[in-house]
């Protein structure tokens, strides 16, 4: 299937790179500490801070979990960003855990645990959570973006793909080691721009050229019921919407590359509004991919070669290709020009998402694991360095990793378990650290370690353990294994605070640490 990606395109994509390096070169001159690097002298106003909350989230690799979700669940897929939409515009209207959160200072939540708990080594087990989580979480994104190049471009050849990846990953250190969240905000601020242009228009031909008719048409040939009704047994089930529930919450108010733009925000009242504004954007960053991967659907259903590769016998999806069933899609579909404009969105949002994710963990390694066990060593500029070497020893680990680790399941659910390794436990913690008077560190400590046990719904972890045959003989899932995690740390948080309460002279003496 000859892809339409021309020379042309390519030079669209190649000047967009060019402009985002020039922009982590030209801010380095005003990053002046750690707030800075971090916070962007947590001057954040509304509306661009809606931006580049949005152009975070909206990565290459949620197009790609997002796409993959709609090509293998159909219209269903479409209440993971419904739900997510809806959690946003409640933790905004409420300001759920986010105010508080900006009202304490920190700069990362690990922080807050020593701020709240006044512990260390509290800040430092959730430090080494988060970071492990995160890292963990973003570790196939290159798969991703490489899956995404071949499925766009036509270019087969593995060695060029791993070539271009690692060029970008350089690319992304750059001018986040030199420009921190300044340089964040500016280029989520321009992705924000392309991607929306590229996808918008990218549905809108597909609908042209495919049909409305057609599109449902095929829905229902090829998933039937479950295809329309995410409680349908067959295909998501009721257990996998309340998780859907859940990871809205977190994703927003918890997981640590939202938070940090509440942290940045200006004051408690653009915290509100950031998060009221950008839960349409919340709900649009599922959506719109997904609808895409439902067109790459009905494309490839109805094409004889794509029917080939991408279906088995059956009529049903073949798991290990439907990742690429969208960029596929699109360079069968989308003419010269506008390929290449999604390409550069595409490849913008992969930057934006990196770079993100990047200084969000080096930043937590820097702050809440290495400067608490040498509390005064390091100045402001050595915890600067410091996360700038973090920085790049995470993208090294993240190229090896993408190229060992095997996907076993969806791409939206790797990520969904990989990260409740941290939020499941963050969760319980924050929610009774800011509004519980009783909780105590010892919960806290408890609730964190249940967490940890959210890595048994991931494929290769249950073979390790010897779990994977009694885990599909029963029918548990990564869904319900993340569930239950949650219930059992906030069990715990609960019955460890009251068993095991603060004593509160020992918190007096240890105080609050510095931001």
């Amino acid at each position: 299937m000859q892809s339409n990606f021309s020379t042309i395109d390519w030079l669209i994509v190649g000047t967009y790179l060019l402009g985002t390096v020039a922009v982590g070169v030209y801010v380095n001159r005003f990053i002046k500490g750690m707030g800075d690097f971090l916070v962007a002298g947590r001057s954040l106003k509304t509306r661009l801070g809606i931006a580049t909350m949005i152009g975070s989230e909206l990565g290459l690799v949620t197009a790609m979990y997002a796409s993959q979700k709609g090509f293998t669940g159909g219209f269903a897929a479409f209440h993971i960003g419904i739900l997510a939409g809806i959690t946003a515009l409640v933790v905004g209207l409420t300001g759920f855990i986010v105010v508080p959160l900006r009202q304490s200072g920190v700069l990362t939540i690990p922080q807050f645990y020593e701020q709240r708990f006044g512990s260390s080594r509290l800040r430092i087990f959730g430090g080494l959570l988060l970071a492990l989580s995160g890292i963990l979480n973003m570790g196939l994104f290159l798969k991703a973006g490489a899956t995404f190049l071949t499925g766009l471009t036509g270019v087969e050849d593995d060695t060029t793909i791993k070539l271009v990846m690692t060029g970008l990953l350089l690319l992304v250190l750059v001018y986040t080691s030199l420009g921190g969240m300044v340089s964040v905000i500016i280029t989520d601020f321009v992705q924000f721009v392309v991607l929306s242009i590229g996808l918008l228009l990218a549905c809108g031909f597909a609908v042209s050229q495919l049909g409305w008719k057609t599109i449902v048409q095929t829905v229902e040939t090829v998933h039937g019921n479950a295809g329309f009704n995410p409680f349908d047994g067959e295909g998501f089930g009721p257990s996998y919407v309340i998780w859907m529930i859940f990871l809205g919450i977190v994703s927003c108010a918890v997981w640590q590359t939202a938070a940090i733009r509440a942290c940045a925000a200006e004051d408690e009242q653009t915290v509100k509004r950031l998060y009221t504004w950008s839960s349409l954007g919340f709900m649009m960053r599922f959506m719109i991919p997904q609808f895409l991967g439902i067109c790459a659907l009905t494309f490839l259903w109805n094409n004889d070669s794509g029917k080939a590769l991408f279906f088995s016998s059956d009529g049903t999806p073949i798991q290990s290709e439907s990742l690429r069933a969208m960029p596929v899609f699109l360079s069968q579909l989308l003419p010269l020009g506008l390929i290449g404009l999604v390409g550069a969105g595409m490849i913008a949002a992969f930057m934006s998402t990196h770079d993100t994710y990047l200084l969000c963990w080096a930043s937590v390694l820097a702050e809440d694991v290495v400067n608490p066990l040498a509390p005064g060593r390091f100045s402001h500029n050595g915890r600067l360095k410091l996360t700038r070497i973090f920085l790049v020893l995470i993208a090294a680990f993240l190229l090896v990793w993408s190229l060992w680790y095997e996907l076993e399941q969806d791409l939206w659910d790797y990520m969904a378990v990989s990260g409740a390794i941290y939020f499941t436990g963050a969760f319980a913690v924050l929610l009774a650290g800011l509004y519980w008077k009783y909780a105590s560190t010892t919960g806290a400590s408890l609730a964190l370690a249940a967490g940890t046990l959210a890595i048994l719904g991931l494929g290769p972890v249950q073979e390790l353990f010897g779990v994977a045959d009694l885990f599909k003989e029963n029918g548990i899932t990564s869904a319900q294994v993340g569930l239950f995690t949650t219930i059992l740390a906030i069990v715990l948080m609960v019955v460890g605070s009251l068993i095991f309460p603060q004593c509160q002279s020992s918190l007096e003496e240890k105080g609050t640490p510095n931001s």
